[in-house]
């Protein structure tokens, strides 16, 4: 594997308040090791490793804000409740300790939940739909749309309290907050739906604002959003540049600093109509057209990319040479890191020291381990 230097990875990057070591993100990913959704110490050694190892941005895996049914599996982390939140702090201290960088990633998951544990009448969603003309729970009321956002801002405001760096808000992949961006998933005809992605934007920009106003003016909020969804990979809510704008311009506006552009492929064109099969990526598109903060991510420094992994494939370390070569030219900001750093806690000190030949390969059984 020949890969170019590293040394663009390595530059700091201030946001508001919080100047990174680097650009390298450690991507949130679903861990499924919080028993009643209390983190342990288990998972605060997990984080820790990371932090050792200098990556600049850790994200939790996804945490639930406190509405009923707001999780898939029943060993995913609460971000809510006294014994979920002392064992955030446990979190946040041991990564301070080893001089990293960290924030939660808050989430309801929708409609998403299919586990039998689950009661199917506590599931909620713009319009009770899991995807087209598939009902799963009930369409949200006004009544409960108010306590999800408000949910969502206390959830902001207790990760603040307990000293995390940032917050980032789950807005993809077909969860809660993309249901709504969807026309696929939301029919309503009052203010919380409508025919362009802008009108249907309505409930994410509500939650940004009232997160914003948890945290104040100086605090980095993050929102992760995606074209694709995990009920269809080929769903995309923005055709064009001009309706991407439409609908990541007002979450801005609202108070998000940074976008966190999911992909599939982070070297795949956004638009290769427009700039050609090796223009702008997600992120770059995000960057350039609202010029916010941006993260790119998506089966970084990996020969198979990570839905593969959910299939049982092994994935071998691959050439950085295009990621490099797109933060050279500042197409975006920072990068997250996802099945090799869950794979190799060590990842980014050993890319920045250039061995990349003791890189290891992405082996699914670490998915069922705190490596």
């Amino acid at each position: 594997m020949t890969t170019k230097t590293a040394e663009t990875l390595f530059r700091p990057l201030t946001i508001k308040g919080l100047t990174l070591k680097n650009r390298i993100v450690m991507a949130p990913m679903t861990r499924t090791f919080s028993p009643k959704g209390v983190p342990g110490q288990n998972v605060a050694d997990y984080y820790r490793r990371r932090a050792e190892s200098d990556v600049g941005l850790i994200l939790s895996e996804g945490t639930v804000v406190a509405r009923p049914a707001s999780k898939n599996h029943p060993n995913i982390p609460f971000f809510h409740g006294d014994a979920a939140l002392a064992g955030w702090k446990t979190v946040i201290d041991a990564v301070h300790g080893a001089g990293g960088r960290m924030g939660p990633q808050i989430w309801h998951t929708g409609s998403t939940i299919a586990d039998k544990d689950y009661n199917p009448e506590g599931i909620e969603s713009p319009s009770g739909l899991l995807a087209p003309g598939q009902p799963r729970g009930k369409a949200m009321t006004d009544a409960d749309i108010a306590d999800t956002i408000a949910a969502f801002a206390q959830a902001a405001a207790d990760a603040k309290g307990l000293g995390f760096d940032t917050v980032e808000i789950h807005g993809a992949h077909g969860y809660l907050i993309d249901e709504f961006f969807w026309a696929g998933t939301n029919e309503r005809q009052d203010q919380w739906g409508g025919s362009t992605i802008a009108e249907r934007s309505r409930f994410a920009v509500e939650v940004a604002k009232a997160v914003r106003a948890a945290v104040g003016p100086d605090f980095p909020i993050l929102f992760r959003a995606s074209q694709w969804k995990q009920q269809d990979f080929s769903v995309r809510l923005a055709n064009s540049p001009e309706e991407m704008a439409s609908w990541l311009q007002p979450l801005v506006d609202a108070g998000v600093d940074v976008i966190h552009a999911s992909q599939r492929r982070f070297w795949e064109p956004e638009f290769p109509e427009i700039d050609g099969e090796k223009g702008l990526n997600f992120a770059g598109w995000a960057k350039k057209l609202t010029g916010a903060t941006t993260i790119s991510v998506g089966s970084v420094g990996l020969s198979g990319e990570f839905i593969a992994a959910f299939g049982g494939e092994s994935s071998k370390p691959a050439s950085l040479d295009n990621l490099i070569e797109r933060m050279e030219r500042d197409e975006f900001d920072l990068i997250a890191v996802g099945r090799a750093l869950l794979n190799d806690p060590q990842w980014v000190t050993k890319v920045q020291k250039g061995e990349f030949d003791t890189l290891k390969e992405f082996s699914p059984a670490a998915l069922g381990e705190l490596v």
